[in-house]
């Protein structure tokens, strides 16, 4: 028995790494290290033909068998398994993995389940034994919602993500990988039945001020109505759904009235008013406002009404226990030192502030315009006031600027956005080197040093002054509430990336703690 799952774990970690040379930002090598798989393999996986075959073995649709495979592998003490079993033996049969094996290898795909199953399958975050609850986990992302539902004791039973680098991550931490398209009936037809639980952060790009505010003119906006239609279909106890802040006045109000119109016809109740929280309110030193919608199914909360009408109100009847300071995220031994251009250019700019006579700048400070001498009327309003404030500030600070201007050769040297200055620390900080910087495309951002600015997917990663460095991806990922130990899969940019598009992780356990502390 034992030969013979060394070669069957061998042929199933081969099938896995040829599915992800799909996506390019994975390294096999690495994701290899992250598999739930015991033994190495003893097979020739240089061979070509070899290669070819089992590039067959996967030709129907490598992402799709890989995920009926490990949701029946994460689900088999528990009866959802009986979902994914017949289909997860049929692609095992017809990928005829006997052919592969030699010395009696078992010649059907039971047996071959049955194997996998008796090694046992070991992850890093894995389900509670015991659950109280069961959830699926749709636009799952890196599996930020489900981290906090199994630190709840609860136990996921589907889950779907259409992002090949977020499903290489879910897959090294929880051994499941994601179904992909939600779209597909294919992929509808295999969620289980009786699940308590939805958690949904579909799509944020169409409706996030960072992308192009297309809202459900944007073909990914009908998303939301496939979520109606599992809703339709599973009637679960609860949902907890999860956008971008600027939902709530998208299209003047309508598209949320739509979300909320929709929820209302389906069965559930929410809070009245659209309820957007940010980490920081949870103990957790960052901006990063969210909207969040948690439903109840009324005949459920029938003489609750009230409370989930009014949860945030209830919600902060609850504070965080645990509240973190940027010195609980930042450490202090990252190497990662900005470059000599950027140093210079904030060197500059915090001479400049350090000599001006306003400490609490209003407006943004446009270098270009501290001379204009021309007709404002050619500006639009907003910009022409923020025009005219330079021009005056340039006038009472002429004799220290000029000589500013003079030994930093007029910033010529700089990019044209780096010209550019917005300070939005108050008053409190007498050096850029104090506090939190960006390099934006609007100019040289500067903010307080006690909260982080809300994680963007793009790459604008903020500058801890003290440090001259950029924030790291490994605090970025404490400032989403993911465990140290939490395996990111790709390079740092797109790590970054999929921090920046998860929830985070105390916030949506806090709200779903309260839903199921009280339904």
């Amino acid at each position: 028995m034992l030969d013979k799952s060394i070669k069957t774990y061998g042929i199933f970690k081969i099938s896995v790494l040829k599915t992800f040379q799909i996506c390019p930002s994975v390294n096999p090598e690495e994701l290899a290290l992250y598999l739930p798989i015991r033994y190495n393999e003893p097979m020739d996986a240089s061979s070509n033909s070899y290669l070819s075959r089992i590039n067959s073995w996967c030709k129907r649709g490598k992402s799709f068998d890989l995920a009926v495979i490990t949701h029946y592998l994460q689900n088999h003490t528990q009866n959802i398994s009986a979902g994914y079993s017949g289909e997860a033996v049929r692609i095992f049969d017809n990928y005829s993995m006997h052919n592969f094996i030699e010395h009696g290898e078992p010649d059907n795909g039971s047996d071959l389940l049955a194997i996998l199953l008796d090694e046992g399958v070991k992850v890093p975050f894995p389900s509670p034994k015991q659950p109280s609850f069961t959830f699926i986990d749709l636009f799952a992302g890196i599996g930020g919602f489900r981290l906090a539902m199994q630190e709840l004791n609860g136990k996921c039973v589907f889950s779907s993500e259409w992002n090949t680098e977020s499903q290489a991550t879910y897959m090294v931490n929880f051994g499941e990988f994601p179904f992909g398209d939600i779209t597909l009936q294919e992929v509808k037809d295999l969620i289980p039945s009786g699940f308590d639980l939805l958690c949904a952060g579909f799509p944020c790009q169409p409706f996030s001020k960072g992308g192009h505010r297309q809202g459900f003119d944007d073909t990914r906006g009908t998303l939301f109505f496939d979520i109606c239609q599992i809703v339709m279909k599973h009637r679960p106890k609860f949902l907890l759904l999860e956008n971008v802040a600027n939902l709530a006045g998208h299209d003047g109000g309508n598209t949320y009235s739509v979300i909320t119109r929709s929820l209302d016809e389906l069965g559930y109740y929410f809070p009245r008013n659209p309820m957007i929280l940010s980490p920081d309110k949870f103990g957790v030193p960052i901006l990063r406002p969210r909207l969040y919608i948690p439903c109840v199914r009324k005949d459920l909360a029938a003489g609750k009404e009230d409370f989930i009408w009014n949860f945030e109100e209830e919600i902060w009847k609850h504070p965080s226990e645990n509240q973190l300071t940027v010195n609980d995220i930042v450490d202090p031994n990252v190497d990662d030192c900005i470059s000599p251009y950027e140093e210079k250019v904030l060197t500059a700019w915090d001479e400049f502030y350090r000599g001006i006579d306003q400490k609490v700048i209003g407006f943004p400070v446009w270098m270009d315009f501290f001379r204009f001498e021309g007709d404002l009327s050619q500006f639009p309003v907003w910009k022409a006031t923020f025009i005219r404030k330079n021009i005056d500030l340039y006038r009472r600070n002429r004799s220290f600027i000029d000589k500013w201007l003079a030994k930093w050769d007029n910033l010529e040297w700089c990019s044209k956005t780096h010209r550019k200055f917005e300070w939005q620390a108050g008053d409190g900080y007498s050096s850029l080197f104090d506090c939190l910087i960006q390099f934006r495309p609007s100019g040289i951002r500067v903010k307080r040093p006690d909260k982080f600015s809300t994680l963007v997917a793009m790459n604008h990663r903020q500058i801890i002054g003290r440090f001259r460095r950029r924030i790291s991806v490994e605090e970025t990922k404490l400032l989403q509430s993911f465990p140290k130990e939490y395996n990111l899969i790709g390079p740092p940019a797109t790590a970054l990336r999929q921090l920046g598009n998860s929830v985070n992780v105390r916030v949506v356990k806090n709200i779903f703690g309260l839903v199921i502390k009280n339904f």
